[in-house]
């Protein structure tokens, strides 16, 4: 079954000079797929998830989310639709600093209304699945930024969404604390099979996925397949972003 499916989809910005940010977009992800967008800066990456996420509307075409089209829904709708079915991982965390490492986890299901019993089972299988069970009770400032980005990526994926879309996941960290997160982020895509939807510039963050869509001017330019080799991926990532643009000599010598 497609978690995501993207067709025939337009955005223009109006303006004195209309800008064509995306033409004719078709892209559909699998459940239990782990799907990576790139291309150089300002090809319509991010515009593409602002859509997927609903927080932008497409000026043509279609988007559904397990087979609904978010864009029919009413605001109050909207907004459970996408506590419900979405989670969101971005470059600079967005945790908030008045609250701890818990409170974060937790809050997508204060929102809901869950009882405190059953919000304590889930953020305990949370916290272990991504290692951070010693500093629930940490503020986010105490902790490290990679340590950030797994409480982020726990609360992104505490209500089970149907996809998680991360957008520059690993862009403020070093490069120990990047093989972490995507490491977390690549276990719970095997072993509770959560969609993913991850846009990077980061060559290395980009060989965790299955398939990497590469989009260039707002078009889709290319598309590779990880098989079972990473370190051959991560060189056909390179390879890809040399010939579409980007800035890949700059990264031909990073160990994966």
């Amino acid at each position: 079954m497609n978690v995501l499916e993207v067709s025939g989809l337009n955005k223009v910005y109006p303006g004195k000079v209309h800008t064509q940010a995306l033409t004719d977009i078709h892209l559909s992800i699998e459940e239990g797929e782990f799907v990576g967008i790139m291309g150089p800066s300002g090809s319509g990456k991010t515009t593409l998830l602002n859509m997927v996420s609903t927080i932008d509307q497409p000026t043509s075409g279609s988007v559904k989310i397990s087979g609904t089209d978010p864009f029919l829904m009413n605001k109050k709708d909207l907004a459970l639709f996408r506590r419900r079915r979405l989670g969101f991982v971005f470059q600079d965390f967005n945790l908030l600093e008045t609250l701890t490492v818990a409170e974060n986890i937790v809050l997508p299901l204060t929102l809901d209304k869950r009882r405190l019993s059953e919000m304590d089972v889930m953020l305990g299988q949370a916290a272990d699945r991504l290692g951070i069970r010693d500093i629930l009770n940490k503020r986010t400032y105490e902790i490290s930024g990679g340590q950030r980005q797994r409480t982020a990526i726990a609360r992104a994926m505490i209500a089970s969404p149907s996809l998680l879309l991360a957008d520059e996941p690993t862009g403020a960290l070093d490069s120990a604390a990047s093989r972490k997160v995507m490491e977390s982020l690549e276990d719970i895509n095997r072993l509770e099979r959560t969609t993913i939807m991850l846009v990077t510039h980061d060559p290395l963050a980009a060989s965790y996925c299955h398939r990497i869509v590469f989009i260039k001017d707002g078009k889709l330019a290319a598309e590779i397949h990880r098989g079972d080799n990473r370190q051959a991926f991560f060189q056909k990532i390179i390879d890809t972003l040399s010939f579409w643009g980007g800035n890949s000599h700059e990264l031909s010598s990073i160990r994966v």
